[in-house]
């Protein structure tokens, strides 16, 4: 099971958010690029990051602490935030970007976002954002009357690498990870999940990791990194295969 260390930017700094609002955001550092150099060497093959900025424009607003980003880790980088067009998909793989996430697009366009998996196989990654079980777009400001599993249905032939699934209620309060609406999301697709929302400490990730063989992906965690709840190297540890 794969362990993202999330590193999400606003203004250029890593910061956390509460429940994904844009007010309630604590700033963990402004050297995005120091922050991924302690996650690679902690043993980190995979980094999430995303540009929160992004999410709520439409558009890349911390390109440059992304590029910086890239640069520093050695690993697989998967980004998201505000990615809804192709010059944007293909920018940021030209930018040395290994996984593009995509959420909003995926429910307003999903034929595009099908489009781009192909042309892209298992380099797409589709974010399913819930809210008392429907889609959330637009940076979590917005909740649609779309079941989550019926959103992440329309994409099990098109070739994308994995579901993100986010309870948005759990994110960023160290609430612990949803394990039942994750792990029922993973059985109705047959599509891979990563768990993500509300990591509070070494106890999620091993009460996830007996679901690998469910189709659980991955599990991404934050604030419970940057407050030290969750000692990534021990994370990590444990997330690999028995």
């Amino acid at each position: 099971m794969i362990v993202f260390p999330a590193i999400d930017l606003k203004g250029g700094q890593v910061v956390r958010l509460a429940e994904g609002d844009m007010d309630r955001a604590t700033v963990y550092g402004d050297d995005p690029a120091a922050q991924t150099k302690l996650f690679a060497e902690s043993g980190a093959e995979y980094l999430h990051v995303v540009d929160l900025d992004g999410s709520f424009a439409g558009s890349a607003q911390n390109r440059e602490a992304v590029e910086r980003i890239v640069a520093t880790f050695p690993g697989i980088v998967q980004l998201g935030g505000g990615i809804r067009k192709r010059a944007d998909v293909e920018g940021w793989f030209e930018a040395g970007v290994s996984r593009i996430v995509m959420g909003s697009a995926a429910l307003k366009d999903p034929e595009f976002v099908k489009g781009m998996a192909r042309e892209h196989p298992g380099a797409i990654v589709v974010a399913v954002d819930a809210k008392d079980g429907m889609v959330a777009t637009e940076g979590w400001a917005e909740v649609s009357d779309v079941p989550v599993v019926d959103l992440a249905r329309r994409f099990e032939d098109a070739g994308v690498a994995a579901l993100l699934f986010t309870d948005i209620g759990r994110d960023g309060l160290l609430k612990g990870v949803n394990i039942d609406a994750t792990v029922e999301l993973a059985r109705q697709v047959a599509i891979p999940v990563i768990a993500s929302g509300g990591v509070a400490g070494i106890e999620d990730i091993a009460a996830l990791k007996p679901h690998a063989e469910n189709g659980i992906e991955g599990v991404i965690t934050g604030r419970a990194l940057y407050d030290g709840r969750l000692d990534l190297a021990e994370a990590l540890a444990l997330a690999k295969p028995s």
